[in-house]
C-alpha cells in the first residue's frame, strides 16, 4: 500500500509500505494492506511504519488525521521529529 506523511511545510514520506501503526485518540491501531476505509483523528505519540524492503520507520508526531482510501494511507499532521 502507499503511505503519504505531510506537515504543514513539506512531505514528511511517500512511498510503499507493509504497515503503518498510529496513536489514534481513542487508542492506537495499525493498517495493513486491504484496511477498511477510514478517517481518525491523530493524537500525540509514535507512527511506526515498515517499508516494503523491511526497514523500520518511527515518527514522533504532536496530532493529526489519518485517512484510509483503497490501500492509500494519507496522514497530516503537526510537530513532526523524525527519530
Amino acid at each position: 500500500m502507499n503511505l503519504v506523511i505531510l506537515t504543514p511545510d513539506k512531505e514528511m514520506f511517500h512511498g510503499k509500505v507493509t504497515s503503518v501503526n498510529v496513536p489514534a485518540i481513542g487508542g492506537r491501531f495499525e493498517v495493513l494492506n486491504g484496511h477498511a476505509p477510514i478517517v481518525a483523528a491523530l493524537g500525540e505519540g509514535d507512527v511506526r511504519f515498515q517499508i516494503e524492503k523491511g526497514e523500520k520507520r518511527t515518527i514522533n508526531i504532536q496530532q493529526g488525521f489519518i485517512e484510509v482510501l483503497r490501500d492509500e494511507v494519507s496522514l497530516l499532521v503537526s510537530g513532526v521529529k523524525e527519530k
